[in-house]
């Protein structure tokens, strides 16, 4: 009686190239069944492979391309090989040398086989040498030098200097230009300065033909913003927005599991995003390179809730404390939809507990403070014994992930959109209106 013999292995398989192909090859002459594991992005981010540039479903599908898997299953967690070994009576594990002893272990459950991989060939090369792109940083040096630090995990950007830095210490040794230097010396730009200078700078980067990564609202006048996503299109440059949250892996699942259904039909999103600088007891002269609370937290705290429920509410208010004519120390924003109600609050100066609440009508999902920095997430049910707790470790302070996302769609040619252009639109509206106090109660 013939027994096939099935041969397994699994691999991120990023970008797909000869060097795969040949371990498939050897892998599939080992056996009569090839069984081909992808590991899934959220496993790559745990396991701390964060500079992958293809999603998931390319990975599969460059897989499938090859014609050499049989089979094709996605690997997601830490320990799966076992399961899977015994589920699928696989009689050999395949893996590259470069993993030699490693998966020894698994010889007690089936042959385990380190192949040679291909010398001079590998994803990591293949994305340095043409994934490469030169990133200039804009904005304050307290809060870029976090940026360059995490950028420099990743493959195929490099820093070429800053503008409005002015050669603080954390920067090291990166230089400081004046902004068009910098614009110049760049192929791309991280932009994270003043609210009130960030159309011109947006504006001026992508008629240059840059690519821009910028913090949310772009721009202070709604009118504007449109006209910055416009001017991105007919420049054939990519445009993102650059709050961190939007790129987390706990965050987008959270998305994908409350559009899924899983707590119902939603009825309520309540996001809470302050901090407690110490505005009030500044001069005046200071006042003016500190963000209010709109500045530092108006996007994050609105982009769920126009993510979850839509752009298109009924109704909206808005009721805000202010210390002068621009700047809020605390703001509070209600949505009525037609079946669902929003109320986003913020503050700088003001403290409260950071935390969301998207409320279903099977259950609801609670993210504990600080919320915007999403690692953790529990859905509960009216049935504690159903409720699910779920933890995705977050590395460093997220910019690698929104820059990851920037340097994947540079080389994609578009923009991924993990914040649409409605949501985009809708947060510089709501911005607006808090800055220059139209239809606005004061408090």
């Amino acid at each position: 009686m013939f027994t096939l013999r099935k041969v397994i292995t699994y691999g991120t398989f990023d970008m797909i190239h000869q060097g795969h192909i040949n371990i498939l090859k050897r892998a599939k002459s080992l056996g009569d069944y090839l069984i081909v594991g992808v590991t899934s992005d959220d496993f790559d981010f745990r396991r701390g492979k964060i500079n992958v540039q293809q999603s998931m479903m390319e990975r599969v599908e460059g897989v499938k391309g090859t014609g050499l898997a049989d089979q094709i299953i996605i690997e997601e967690y830490e320990g799966q090989k076992i399961d899977d070994i015994n589920r699928l009576d696989i009689d050999t594990f395949v893996i590259g040398s470069d993993w030699k002893g490693k998966f020894d272990y698994l010889s007690d459950y089936c042959r385990v086989v380190y192949i040679e991989r291909t010398q001079g060939i590998s994803s990591t090369q293949i994305r340095s040498q043409h994934n490469h792109i030169r990133l200039g940083l804009v904005g304050n040096a307290k809060r870029l030098w976090k940026v360059a630090n995490e950028a420099v995990a990743i493959n195929g950007i490099d820093i070429v200097g800053t503008s409005g830095g002015e050669h603080d210490s954390c920067l090291g040794e990166l230089p400081d230009y004046s902004f068009n230097e910098l614009i110049d010396k760049s192929d791309a730009v991280f932009i994270e300065s003043d609210v009130k200078d960030r159309y011109e700078q947006v504006n001026y980067a992508l008629n240059n033909g840059k690519h821009v990564l910028c913090d949310l609202p772009m721009s202070i006048v709604s009118e504007k913003q449109h006209e910055l996503l416009e001017t991105a299109r007919q420049n054939n440059c990519v445009l993102m927005s650059g709050i961190k949250t939007a790129y987390s892996t706990a965050y987008y699942r959270l998305l994908l599991m409350v559009k899924s259904g899983e707590i119902g039909d939603v009825v309520s999103v309540e996001t809470t995003c302050t901090s407690l600088d110490e505005i009030l007891k500044m001069p005046e002269y200071m006042k003016n390179n500190v963000w209010s609370s709109m500045d530092a937290w108006g996007a994050t705290a609105l982009m769920p809730i126009f993510q979850i429920l839509g752009t298109n509410y009924m109704q909206r208010r808005i009721t805000t404390k202010k210390l002068d004519d621009y700047f809020d120390i605390f703001t509070k924003i209600d949505f009525v939809y037609k079946h669902a109600v929003a109320t986003a609050k913020v503050g700088k100066g003001v403290k409260s507990e950071g935390e969301m609440i998207i409320s279903g009508t099977k259950g609801y999902v609670y993210v504990p403070a600080p919320w915007w920095k999403t690692a953790y997430f529990e859905i509960r049910y009216e049935d504690q014994n159903k409720n699910k707790r779920f933890f995705y470790e977050l590395e460093g302070e997220g910019f690698r992930y929104e820059l990851i996302n920037f340097l994947r769609a540079i080389n994609h040619g578009r923009t991924i959109n993990y914040t649409e252009d409605s949501v985009i639109n809708e947060i510089s509206s709501v911005c607006e209106d808090v800055y220059k106090s139209k239809n606005v109660e004061e408090i």
